[in-house]
């Protein structure tokens, strides 16, 4: 049993390798979030954060809250957290659907990546 978890080792690390290798300086992938994508969240849920594979520079990132094109919040990332990861404080949201939408720069880039985490709040 040992032998096959180590062969299946063996045969993935070069996949991965590789995949990181043809990742460029400037890419940048989300690794978990609060919420997470199409999740259900209560009212009361106030910290987002997003965690990305490499540090992000925070003075630069933005996070804000959007229901369709409209911006419900604009989020300040604390400057003390993880260096890869934005967290923020946002306030009750009521009701309904809505995009996380996040915009990054890495330490290493000065390209701006961006995406979107959709996600509910609704009444428990």
């Amino acid at each position: 049993m040992k032998r096959r978890f180590t062969i299946v080792a063996l045969m993935i690390a070069p996949v991965a390798s590789a995949a990181r290798a043809q990742q460029t300086p400037d890419e940048v992938r989300v690794v978990e979030s609060t919420p997470a994508a199409h999740a259900r969240i209560g009212p009361r849920s106030s910290a987002f954060f997003v965690r990305f594979d490499r540090p992000v520079d925070h003075i630069k990132s933005t996070l804000v809250i959007k229901q369709g094109d409209k911006v419900i919040e604009r989020l300040h990332p604390r400057l003390e957290s993880a260096p890869e990861v934005l967290f923020a404080a946002a306030p009750t949201l009521p009701p309904g659907s809505y995009m996380l939408h996040w915009t990054v720069i890495t330490l290493q880039g000065t390209k701006a990546i961006s995406g979107d985490i959709p996600f509910q709040v609704s009444n428990p």
